[in-house]
């Protein structure tokens, strides 16, 4: 499955070597991992909430996207959902072309839409109290490179 929303961890180099043999023609595979950050010290826990079947639309529909506009032979999402830890991986793309400029073009585009615009809540539990995340204007700024002219 090429897009994948759960709230079990997953193991980056298991996904990463799938990934990599199915991966045939390719030149190049990028892949990322998104952590939980605790910038400060003070972060117990990310809650991630979601509406199931309109997120994965969401994600199927950006990585067709990717793999349109991009020479990919394969692009891989995972999400996760429920209660994070610091530390904890929330996300990964993968992506595979003939030619690594592709790849990772493909996989900025996909992360900048995962962390600007995919159907995901976060709401972070602190000492002092818990707040919605809310969108950050270089994210935005990030996407925007993606317009098309």
């Amino acid at each position: 499955m090429s897009v994948r929303v759960q709230d079990t961890a997953f193991d980056m180099g298991a996904e990463v070597a799938a990934f990599t043999e199915r991966a045939t023609g390719a030149g190049a595979v990028v892949t990322f991992s998104g952590l939980v950050r605790d910038e400060g010290g003070s972060l117990s826990r990310m809650e991630i909430e979601h509406y199931p079947g309109m997120t994965e639309k969401a994600l199927v529909a950006i990585r067709e996207e990717a793999m349109g506009r991009w020479s990919l032979t394969d692009a891989m999402i995972i999400h996760r959902f429920g209660a994070l830890n610091p530390g904890d991986q929330i996300m990964m793309v993968a992506t595979a072309a003939r030619h690594r400029r592709d790849a990772f073009e493909a996989a900025e585009f996909l992360m900048d839409f995962l962390k600007s615009r995919a159907p995901f809540w976060k709401k972070e539990t602190a000492k002092s109290g818990d707040a919605w995340v809310a969108a950050i204007e270089d994210d935005e700024a990030a996407l925007k490179r993606w317009d098309k002219p």
